[in-house]
């Protein structure tokens, strides 16, 4: 059982879970109803004014988003957060009493004000919703509980139109009844959520719209993976706007099939967002991995290509049910595409979520979601305009498809370029999920803020990244410039602004820089590794400490924390087999290899011998 599913056994995530939950359900059972009536249902109701419709409902329940996220954020920083929750969830109540009017009374102009007022109080809810999340839960808990938000966000929208189609069929009073019964089931769980200190409660609230849109934004560049993080997911956004928005009309005019139909690809796509939630969790190993980020962007773009070319399916005889659909061999195609679509969604998106929540500003991480609100809104309006305007210029549904697919390389490769970090965290991930099965223990022993130097005997070329993969904060390694400049593995040390050092009799100049940088750093509250051997094993057996750690401790005394590589000796990028890198995986893929953390060292005055004891202690007998 994945662990995220495990938090739903947990005060401090399930009456969160459930009330998030209802929320996204009452509002996508609204919406839904409303986008079939007007795809399927309504008489005299063209293709291109579907599709205008459509578009329009979209945009005007994205609007409040882009209003009203400031606000929002300072709200959600300043007070208590389960009180805060519960008054937004009485405000779903009394939007939702309008609604049930609207429903009764058959007026257009009123359902569609409701949906403005409903976006409203789901952007009041959604920087309360995110900020929560890394209060709530532990570090190793924050990728599964961003899984299950996702995965319940897009389980709502699948349950949402399942249900509403099913009531739209009993009459609009049922409709009625239900959302209002859907919104007061929300408060009820909203009451049940432990109550969480605020972040920031001599915060004074400004209601000037513009000027803290521009505070929250600025906020959100002042950390440049934050930033681009939000940009990312803002460009999710932006996709998956397009691909539900248009996902009806694809179905009917495209594909040539019915309402069913629709709600068969819409849960394939939702299933394929949990899946890829859920796999993101096993695959980091319950960290914080943005090296999955690229793997999702490239099969958001592949399957998104290879969806273009299942055009044409409609057989213009009138529209088919679920089982014809499946029968037709080709639609298996287009079954898959969708699913993949969702699960490499899932990929993308829940650790650029976790990557802005770890680490944004505390006190300001509420706004700064608001701040990836705002943006998330502005690219969801863009696209419901873009795909309004595209569609009535003549560009069919499938070209949209693979424009945005063939955008999303261009995007997602810019991104990356300009914060290469994303590219470093999948080689890291690659090497320690292809090379190696690595097993850890005492990390948790390493401190999760402040300044500290990581110690570790030196096995092979890639010690660093085996650390950097197992250990959730940055690290900046200390490591001899031969291997700083391997080509390949220099693209990843020079990206985690590893630290350069010779020897003194080879470059004294670089030895004394590499010192200065140490220092700053470690001022700086970063987390710094070296290691204290100088050089790789000769023959699996730790050579002596140099001096240069008393050094460093002289000049900053910090916590010490000391670690050790085990089963690495013999490996491919060891010097078992004399020149490393010269045997092609003679251990074979997929080799067992462990990093153990001992207990932190806090006399910084200890001895070299005593720090070289306590790190072989720890290495033990397996080299």
């Amino acid at each position: 059982m994945p662990e995220s599913i495990k938090l739903l056994s947990s005060r401090r995530f399930r009456p969160f879970f459930v009330t998030q939950l209802m929320g996204a359900f009452n509002d996508n059972l609204y919406k839904n109803g409303l986008t079939i009536f007007i795809a399927f249902q309504a008489a005299g109701v063209s293709q291109q004014q579907s599709n205008m419709l459509v578009n329009i409902a979209a945009g005007l329940f994205i609007l409040p988003f882009f209003l009203f996220s400031p606000i929002a954020g300072q709200l959600a920083d300043k007070h208590e957060k389960s009180m805060l929750i519960q008054r937004i969830k009485l405000l779903e109540i009394a939007i939702m009493l309008l609604g049930a009017i609207a429903f009764l009374l058959q007026s257009p102009v009123m359902l569609v004000a409701i949906l403005f007022l409903m976006g409203t109080q789901s952007a009041l809810f959604g920087p309360v919703k995110y900020s929560l999340l890394p209060q709530a839960l532990e570090p190793g808990e924050l990728i599964g509980g961003n899984a299950m938000v996702e995965f319940g966000t897009f389980l709502a929208i699948l349950t949402g139109l399942i249900v509403s189609v099913y009531l739209m069929s009993l009459g609009l009073t049922v409709m009625a009844l239900a959302v209002i019964v859907v919104a007061i089931g929300g408060y009820w769980a909203s009451r049940e959520i432990p109550r969480l200190p605020a972040a920031a409660p001599e915060l004074k609230v400004s209601f000037n719209i513009p000027r803290q849109t521009l505070s929250i934004l600025r906020d959100a560049r002042a950390n440049q993976s934050v930033f681009y993080a939000v940009v990312g997911v803002s460009w999710f956004w932006f996709i998956g706007i397009t691909y539900v928005t248009q996902l009806p009309n694809y179905v009917r005019y495209e594909l040539g099939g019915d309402e069913q139909v629709y709600v068969l690809l819409l849960a394939m796509f939702s299933l394929g967002i949990g899946a890829g939630s859920f796999l993101c969790e096993r695959l980091s190993g319950r960290r914080v991995e943005i090296g999955l980020v690229p793997i999702g962007a490239l099969g958001l773009t592949l399957f998104g290509v290879d969806l273009y070319f299942n055009r044409g399916l409609s057989t213009g005889t009138g529209l088919i049910d679920p089982a014809t659909f499946i029968a037709q061999g080709s639609s298996l195609r287009v079954c898959l595409d969708i699913v993949m679509l969702g699960i490499s969604g899932g990929l993308y998106i829940v650790p650029l979520y976790a990557l802005v929540q770890q680490r944004s500003d505390v006190r300001k991480r509420s706004r700064i979601i608001a701040a990836n609100n705002v943006m998330n809104a502005l690219f969801m309006v863009v696209a419901s305009l873009y795909g309004l305007f595209a569609l009535s210029a003549g560009v069919s549904i499938p070209m949209l498809f693979l424009i945005m697919a063939l955008m999303n390389a261009a995007v997602v490769l810019f991104i990356f370029t300009l914060v290469p970090e994303f590219l470093m965290r999948l080689l890291v991930w690659l090497l320690l999920h292809t090379i190696y099965r690595v097993d850890y223990s005492g990390l948790e022993k390493i401190p999760d803020e402040g300044p500290a130097l990581l110690i570790c005997n030196h096995v092979s070329y890639v010690d660093a990244l085996v650390l950097a993969g197992c250990i959730r904060r940055p690290i900046r390694f200390v490591m001899y410039y031969r291997i700083f400049e391997m080509p390949i593995l220099s693209f990843i040390f020079k990206t985690a602004q590893a630290i350069p050092i010779a020897p003194a009799h080879e470059n004294p100049e670089m030895m004394e820089q590499a010192f200065e940088r140490i220092s700053t750093a470690l001022g700086q509250g970063e987390l710094v590794c070296i290691f204290p051997e100088g050089k790789l094993t000769e023959n699996g057996q730790m050579n002596p400490f140099k001096p240069g750690v008393t050094r460093i401790l002289e000049r900053d005394p910090v916590t010490i924390v000391p670690l050790a590589l085990r089963g690495l000796w013999g490996s491919f990028f060891s010097r078992a087999h004399g020149k490393a890198m010269s045997r092609l995986f003679p251990r074979g893929l997929l080799s067992r290899i462990e990093l153990v953390a001992g207990d932190a060292i806090t006399e910084s005055t200890a001895a070299l011998d005593y720090l070289q004891h306590r790190v072989a202690t720890l290495r033990g007998e397996r080299l």
